[in-house]
């Protein structure tokens, strides 16, 4: 399926990822000391339920203090990295510890997938972390509409990461990916999932591995040989996740490649850039 054309259905996209980073943002300001990953993720659920979600891509994750660098168990690389410690468990935040809220609905046909992180209270690793991802975000832009292939881009983001002193994390995802592709679901809303991911969404994302199988590309963008190819035309969701010890942070949201190649972000009106445009007000005041 290429680029939407119509930009009303970006429109869709657009409000679809501002609804999920307005939860996620409504949830962390919730958060208190005692809280588990589960009753963080069931709020998030229930909010987005409360807002009109229907249906999922996944359902709401949160990991907390070494669960967001993914260390212990959660970094088990079994079954290609679909491991069950990700799902949301029974660790309980703390006072200054760091923490991610992950969730992915779908409205109408149009899907997001967002990450948002920080800490309960002043963390200064994960402040730092927060302000190395900035560099990432302008990085992948730019090699994308440099005409890199995909898994050069991915690799200039390991790169990066080295240069920074921390570890690309999210070559712990399922697949190794940097990102994935995203498109509009056809039908309508479904009650079943797997792993609590949408059913409709596991039919579409076997439909786009077939079909990038047989023309060459991949729609799990990684460092890896089978994104050895050019940026493909189309919507992605882009999670650089970055690790310092047993703290971690991310992004994720979604990028658009053009049908020229170039490349730019689908919202700049998000928390994390917002962050970042504050932080710099603040260092020039």
């Amino acid at each position: 399926m290429p680029i939407p054309a119509a930009s009303e259905q970006l429109d869709a996209f657009r409000a679809a990822q501002r609804l999920a980073y307005d939860c996620a943002a409504a949830i962390a300001a919730e958060l208190r000391p005692g809280m588990t990953e589960r009753e963080a993720a069931g709020r998030m659920k229930a909010w987005a339920e409360d807002h009109g979600v229907r249906d999922w891509f996944h359902e709401p994750f949160a990991w907390f203090g070494d669960r967001t660098a993914f260390r212990g168990l959660i970094a088990v690389k079994a079954l290609r990295g679909f491991n069950p410690a990700f799902l949301p468990g029974f660790r309980r935040l703390e006072e200054g510890m760091p923490f991610i809220l992950d969730c992915a609905p779908v409205v109408g046909q149009a899907v997001a997938d967002i990450g948002y992180a920080g800490a309960l209270g002043f963390n200064p690793v994960v402040e730092q972390l927060l302000d190395d991802l900035m560099a990432h975000r302008a990085l992948i832009v730019e090699r994308v509409s440099a005409g890199d292939s995909m898994a050069q881009v991915s690799r200039a983001v390991d790169a990066l990461c080295r240069r920074q002193g921390v570890e690309p994390r999210h070559h712990a995802y399922p697949f190794n990916v940097l990102a994935h592709r995203v498109e509009l679901l056809p039908g309508g809303p479904s009650r079943f999932s797997v792993a609590q991911f949408g059913l409709r969404a596991i039919r579409a994302l076997r439909t786009q591995v077939a079909e990038g199988k047989s023309a060459g590309w991949s729609p799990l963008w990684s460092s890896a040989e089978t994104s050895d190819h050019p940026p493909v035309p189309g919507l992605w969701a882009v999670e650089p996740h970055l690790g310092f010890r047993d703290t971690g942070a991310k992004f994720e949201e979604l990028l658009v490649i053009r049908e020229d190649g170039s490349a730019h972000w689908l919202d700049d009106d998000l928390p994390h850039v917002r962050r970042w445009a504050a932080r710099q007000q603040q260092k020039a005041a």
